[in-house]
């Protein structure tokens, strides 16, 4: 049996691929680097992270990319002996703008080489490969109007005009022939994730549609070109969870169609577990699948009926998911950043971490302030779990309070919890609480308790406790085995998509790690020596 999520915490915009007896799914990962992650299945049950292929800087350089943009949406496929992943990095969020560079990297073998990138266009996002029989491969990516002053305004286009579809040639590497309009969607409109398959000599085409939010959904048509026209799906949607608010799966859309070797059929969507009762994902867009079966009348539906995916889905072998461990425990005693652990932006980790400076440490360096969008030092993993735990160990002697070094529970600069240590001018080394709780566009911080409370010099061992919407910091010094809670119960909630600014303002995913900043410019360095994440 699957059980959804198959990949949860901040794993969105799945696009699926089988290669023989393999399946792999990719995922957006926005500003997080190394980009895009790819998970590996044999069963559809049981997933591993496979690869972060885009992680140097002649792929993938993000510094100065806002909050929830960078990499949206990747497609990956396989063809000619070789994947083919395509890819959107995203350099504008706000106003009627959007910056959306699409790029293409093969790889002859999943754990690479991965190619240097060969530019697209960069009118629109959420691009796709589509490889037809004939031997033509198919370029296709939404396309972005910024003429609208609003969303549907008489006399002005939408923002989301349309899916573009044009010919790639894969030797000259380039898009040829003429651009088409080839799919509108259906009046859910905001029509983007466009994906192709072919059966039975038709194509079929699947979309997001609705925005990412609780209106989501995976529509689909079909045609008997690849350039249309497409008729739309008689129930218009495949998965959508829009007409069912009390789903435990809700904001379902965005995904891929797949068949196994014996020719069963699954489609991969996103979703959100919202918490009540203020209705925020705290877990970030996360990756299901359903089965689907084929009607008499050539369309395909959801196996188990109607359109709202479900939590148990049947698998097409007889494996059952592994447990997932209660405590994954990092010691920092490997030359490699652990797999679970990803930073901001940068494609220059040297500059803010090290694995090798001290043994069995994880150095971080300080640079640029909490939420800073070129360099700021953080190493963290995703919050996979609506209750869990996060510890660390840290030594930090701080010369001044523009130096502080600690454990946070992150989302972007808007939305955060962090614990650290710095220097106060009267009360010495201290610990002390910088929150942003969703404080959007001002970014201001709060002070939970003030100015903190004074530590001795020594190691300082951290915790953070998230049990759903509440959030607790706890600590002791070295030598001390009793933890003390640390300021008031915070709003954990708040570090989420909804947190702020609501569904659409922000669309990534909470993580738990270890920071440093050093405004000075100096680069004070903080050693921290282990790193828990336990789920409840």
């Amino acid at each position: 049996m699957i059980i959804n999520p198959i990949l949860p915490g901040f794993n969105p915009d799945p696009s699926i691929v089988r290669v023989g007896e393999d399946y792999y799914i990719a995922t957006s990962t926005f500003e997080w680097y190394p980009g895009v992650q790819i998970h590996h299945s044999r069963d559809l049950v049981n997933w591993t992270l496979a690869k972060r292929p885009l992680e140097r800087r002649s792929q993938l350089d993000m510094r100065g990319n806002p909050d929830s943009c960078g990499v949206w949406a990747p497609c990956l496929s396989y063809a000619d002996g070789m994947f083919w992943l395509v890819y959107t990095d995203v350099k504008r969020f706000d106003g009627s703008f959007k910056d959306a560079h699409n790029y293409i990297v093969t790889a002859p073998a999943m754990e690479g080489p991965w190619s240097d990138p060969v530019y697209m266009n960069s009118s629109g996002f959420d691009p796709s490969l589509f490889h037809d029989d004939d031997g033509r491969k198919w370029f296709m990516q939404m396309q972005w109007n910024h003429r609208r002053e609003a969303f549907n305004t008489p006399g002005w286009h939408p923002a989301f005009d349309g899916i573009l579809c044009q010919e790639w040639d894969a030797k000259a590497k380039k898009l040829v022939g003429p651009v088409h309009n080839i799919y509108g969607g259906t009046e859910l409109g905001l029509v983007e994730g466009t994906h192709i398959f072919k059966r039975d000599g038709l194509y079929y085409i699947t979309a997001a549609e609705g925005g990412t939010g609780y209106d989501h959904a995976i529509s689909m048509g079909r045609s008997k070109t690849v350039l249309g026209p497409y008729e739309i799906h008689p129930d218009k949607y495949l998965v959508t969870s829009k007409d069912a608010p009390d789903a435990p799966l809700q904001r379902a859309g965005h995904g891929q169609y797949v068949e196994t070797p014996d020719g069963e059929a699954y489609v991969t969507h996103l979703l959100g577990r919202p918490l009540a009762p203020h209705r925020r994902c705290t877990l970030g867009r996360e990756t299901g699948i359903q089965k689907i079966t084929w009607h008499a009348d050539g369309w395909p539906r959801l196996a188990h009926g109607g359109m709202v995916p479900a939590i148990e889905v049947p698998a097409p072998g007889d494996a059952k998911a592994h447990d997932r461990p209660k405590t994954v425990a990092y010691g920092f005693n490997e030359s490699a950043l652990h797999a679970d652990f990803q930073w901001l932006r940068s494609p220059e980790p040297e500059r803010l971490f090290s694995t090798s400076a001290r043994a069995g440490h994880l150095r971080l360096t300080g640079r640029e302030s909490i939420g800073s969008w070129f360099e700021f030092s953080l190493v963290a993993r995703r919050q996979e779990d609506h209750r869990f735990r996060a510890e660390t160990v840290v030594e930090f002697s701080p010369e001044t309070y523009q130096q502080t070094a600690g454990l946070t529970h992150y989302y972007n600069r808007y939305k955060f919890h962090a614990v650290g240590v710095t220097l106060h001018e009267k009360l010495g080394r201290v610990l002390v609480i910088q929150s942003c709780a969703g404080d959007y566009p001002s970014g201001k911080l709060s002070f939970p308790i003030d100015g903190g409370i004074s530590v001795a010099d020594g190691r300082i061992h951290l915790a953070v406790e998230v049990r759903d919407n509440d959030l607790q910091f706890f600590w002791h010094a070295e030598g001390e085995d009793a933890w003390q809670r640390l300021g008031p119960v915070l709003d954990g909630g708040v570090v989420s998509d909804e947190g702020g600014v609501g569904e659409h303002g922000s669309f990534t995913g909470a993580f738990v790690g270890m920071f440093a900043y050093d405004i000075t410019g100096a680069g004070k360095a903080a050693d921290f020596d282990s790193f828990s994440y336990t789920r409840y």
